[in-house]
């Protein structure tokens, strides 16, 4: 037979104490009322947890800072001082009165008068738009495929008299240079429909005629022509 071993017993305090350990140990809070606290020590207490972003949160983040400044940016583009442009002028009916012109048609048609048509037309399209021809009206002695200019007068189925003729004085018989059209200038010694047409493009570039001298300034009339021309026509 073995012998019983005796179990030593611990004293009181001693259970105490080694009970409020455990507790201590197993409780987050110490133990109230034993007034005692578990010795923990400083170093080997863990780190405070670190924040990695990883892939992920670092694209985030740049994506973020990038949306802040676009729009500080545009509230800075927004509030800069505008410059007031100024206002265009109204271009329309500029263009649209450049593109016609405006000639009186006279003489042997159905609505004599002013008509207007657009730039390029013919002499063939003012006679239309003034009613065509009257009965029995020649127009042998008009250029039809003519280009009209604006402001000039056309005479169908009528001449110009000559200078000097019956019907009035010579100072009444003498062609106007600023009022005279193509056909009335043709009708003049020695001047031709090419001649009259650039007397009267002469007349739409520069003006009026301030003197009958300007006639030097278009191009084929010379000295001799100029004197023939001088004693026909006035300003």
């Amino acid at each position: 037979m073995h012998p019983r071993r005796s179990r030593r017993r611990l004293p009181a305090w001693a259970a105490a104490t080694a009970e409020a350990r455990l507790l201590a140990l197993l409780s987050p809070e110490p133990a109230h009322g034993t007034g005692w606290t578990p010795d923990v020590d400083p170093a080997a207490a863990s780190p405070p947890p670190r924040v990695d972003p990883g892939g992920r949160g670092a694209f985030a983040l740049v994506a973020v800072v990038v949306l802040v400044v676009a729009v500080v940016a545009a509230q800075a583009w927004r509030s800069r001082p505008h410059a007031v442009p100024p206002r265009p002028l109204p271009l329309a009916s500029a263009g649209t009165d450049a593109a016609r012109v405006v000639v009186d048609v006279e003489g042997a048609v159905r609505r004599p008068g002013l008509v207007t048509l657009p730039r390029g037309a013919r002499v063939a399209d003012a006679v239309r738009a003034a009613g065509g021809t009257r009965p029995g009206a020649s127009t042998a002695g008009v250029n039809l495929a003519r280009l009209v200019v604006d402001g000039e007068q056309i005479l169908v189925g009528t001449t110009a008299p000559a200078p000097g003729g019956p019907g009035g004085s010579a100072t009444d018989a003498l062609v106007d240079l600023n009022t005279a059209t193509v056909q009335q200038l043709d009708a003049l010694p020695g001047v031709g429909p090419v001649l009259a047409q650039r007397i009267v493009d002469w007349r739409t570039a520069h003006g009026r005629f301030g003197d009958v001298g300007q006639l030097r300034e278009v191009d084929g009339i010379g000295e001799r022509k100029y004197a023939d021309l001088a004693k026909r026509v006035r300003v």
